[in-house]
C-alpha cells in the first residue's frame, strides 16, 4: 500500500487531507504535537471509514531536533513513501522563541517541512524508482504573494512583525520548495506549493481584536473539507504525477511571488534554511 505523511492533521484542512489519503487507499502516519487530539483524530477517520490504516506519531515540530529524529524513525518504518504533506502552521501576534531557541514562526511553518523533506527524500526517491507517483505537498499561502524577504534574518531578530513574519516564512518554504523541485527533478520526486484557499481553520488563536475579526470572518470563508480539495488533487491526480515546481490555488498552476525568479536570492534562502537547520 502507499505511505502518506501528513503533518497538522489534528484539526483543520490537514485532517480532511489525512481522511482523504486513508480513502485513496494510502497508509497514512499523522504528525501531531498532541496525543488526545492526535487519538480524536484517529478515532474520526476510522468512523468516516472503518478500514482506513492510520497511526499516530507525537512530535513536536517547534523542535528541529524532534523533527530530525521523528523524519529518521519514519524512514526507518518506511522505505518507500508516495506523499509528503506539510500543513503544520502557527500565526503568532508576538515574536516568540523555540525551547532551541529558534523562532516559532519560523521554526514550524518552514524550518520543520524542510528537514521532514530532507530526512525522507530518501523513501521518496524509493517510491519513484519503483514507478509509482512521489509528491512533497508543502501547503502555502497567499500572504506569500506579495512579501518580502530577508534571507540573512529570516528569524526576524532585527525586524518582526505578526503579518511580514508569517508571510515571510511562507514565502521561505515556497522557494525552498521550488528549489526542492529543482534538485529532485531528475529523480522522479515532485515538490509543490498549495495555496488551499481561505479557510476557516484555528489557526489564529489571538485574543483580542485579531482573534475576534478571524472568528468574525468564519462563516464567510472556505469549509476545512473545501480547503482539502486542491492538496488532495495536487498529492493523488494523475495530472500532478508529472508538474513540479509549481505554485497552486484552486487545482491550477499560478504565477508565485516575482523574488521566486530571482536566483540569487533562492540560493541564499536555501543556505540560511540549511544553517538554521543544521545538520
Amino acid at each position: 500500500m502507499p505511505v502518506s505523511i501528513v503533518t497538522g492533521a489534528t484539526g483543520g484542512i490537514g485532517r480532511w487531507v489525512a481522511l482523504g489519503l486513508a480513502r485513496a487507499g494510502h497508509v497514512v502516519v499523522i504528525v501531531a504535537r498532541d496525543r488526545q487530539r492526535g487519538d480524536a483524530t484517529l478515532d474520526w477517520i476510522t468512523t468516516h471509514m472503518a478500514s482506513a490504516q492510520v497511526e499516530l506519531l507525537i512530535v513536536d515540530l517547534s523542535s528541529l531536533v524532534a523533527t530530525r529524529h521523528a523524519g529518521k524513525l519514519i524512514a526507518e518504518r518506511y522505505s518507500t513513501i508516495q506523499v509528503l504533506v506539510n500543513n503544520a502552521g502557527v500565526f503568532c501576534t508576538r515574536r516568540e522563541e523555540t525551547a532551541e531557541g529558534h523562532e516559532l514562526v519560523i521554526a514550524v511553518n518552514h524550518l520543520s517541512p524542510f528537514l521532514l523533506a530532507r530526512e525522507l527524500v530518501p523513501s521518496l526517491r524509493s517510491a519513484a524508482e519503483k514507478g509509482t507517483s512521489a509528491r512533497i505537498v508543502n501547503i502555502g499561502s497567499s500572504t506569500s504573494d506579495h512579501a518580502g524577504i530577508d534571507p540573512f534574518d529570516l528569524e526576524g531578530k532585527r525586524r518582526w512583525g505578526m503579518i511580514r513574519s508569517y508571510a515571510q516564512s511562507k514565502l521561505a518554504l515556497t522557494m525552498t520548495t521550488l528549489s526542492w523541485a529543482r534538485r529532485l527533478r531528475e529523480v522522479g520526486v515532485m515538490a509543490n506549493v498549495v495555496h488551499p484557499g481561505t479557510v476557516a481553520t484555528g489557526l489564529v488563536r489571538a485574543a483580542g481584536p485579531i482573534g475576534l475579526a478571524w472568528r468574525a470572518m468564519a462563516p464567510f470563508l472556505l469549509t476545512p473539507e473545501q480547503g482539502a480539495d486542491t492538496p488532495l488533487h495536487v498529492a493523488l491526480s494523475s495530472e500532478f504525477s508529472t508538474i513540479t515546481g509549481a505554485y497552486i490555488k484552486k487545482r491550477q498552476v499560478v504565477r508565485p511571488n516575482r523574488r521566486v525568479r530571482n536566483a540569487l536570492l533562492m540560493e541564499q534562502v536555501w543556505l540560511s534554511t540549511e544553517m538554521l537547520a543544521g545538520r
